[in-house]
């Protein structure tokens, strides 16, 4: 089994790099993030000649989330935090588990909740996401989490220790998510520190590749149960190459089924 999250920046913008990947891939799911598209213009047919069942929450232009799958789910659950209508998550139950797509709201640029709204809404979400997922028992959450947790997960921890995604509150509450969800951050699981993983370059810098000023910010975990069906996991940055692309690249997990 293959499961691939990526936070594509417009599913409209990059259909060409999506259907690219479902062809080259072939992952059993596909969870999308920022797909920034309303629901009944989801490109459901262009998935469906590929083969896959589209299921997806969008508001206009901004956030979105969705979930591709090769066999039909069981039960859609689309899902609101902190009494916000922001289309965030979305989860589709199998008969084994259920998987999850999450976009973790950025926080803005000042990390102090006591002046940043988008900050003290992060945080707030991250709290009500540890509540969420401690009523599922068996789960794969895949998703662009806006939180890069260890000091190999960005460029520099000395440069970024203060900045949004890196801020030790920020790092805290994902590793909380973690441990009270019996959940295992599943790319870690192959790749230990000090090997960095990055899944974001900004758009601001001319050349990623060279300055390589990257963030891990997007990130599958699993519950602790299922473990031993790990396979290998991989970051496919080669779309961060691609033209106009996404300024995230997709995460892949395979597991035994």
């Amino acid at each position: 089994m293959k499961i691939i999250s990526w936070n594509v920046n417009s599913v409209r913008a990059r259909i060409k790099y999506v259907n690219e990947l479902l062809q080259t891939e072939k992952p059993d799911f596909l969870c999308l993030q920022e797909t920034k598209i309303i629901d009944n213009e989801f490109p459901i047919k262009s998935f469906t000649e590929l083969g896959y069942f589209s299921y997806f929450f969008g508001i206009p232009s901004y956030n979105g989330v969705a979930i591709l799958s090769k066999k039909k789910s069981i039960n859609i659950e689309k899902l609101n935090l902190c009494n916000k209508l922001d289309a965030r998550i979305i989860s589709a139950e199998t008969s084994d588990f259920d998987i999850m797509s999450v976009y973790v709201p950025a926080g803005g640029d000042t990390p102090d909740p006591n002046i940043n709204a988008k900050f003290r809404h992060k945080l707030l979400f991250l709290d009500e996401l540890n509540q969420l997922l401690k009523t599922k028992k068996k789960i794969i959450v895949c998703g662009d989490l806006n939180v890069a947790p260890h000091e190999d997960d960005v460029w520099s921890h000395k440069s970024l220790i203060n900045v949004v995604s890196h801020t030790k509150i920020e790092r805290e509450k994902l590793k909380k998510i973690l441990k009270d969800c019996n959940l295992i951050d599943a790319v870690r699981y192959f790749v230990n520190p000090p090997q960095n993983i990055y899944t974001w370059w900004s758009y601001r810098s001319p050349n990623y590749k060279i300055s390589n000023r990257g963030r891990r910010l997007d990130h599958i975990w699993i519950s602790k149960e299922m473990k031993n069906k790990l396979v290998n996991s991989k970051i496919l940055d080669r779309y961060r190459s691609k033209d106009k692309p996404s300024d995230h690249v997709p995460v892949c997990l395979e597991m035994k089924n």
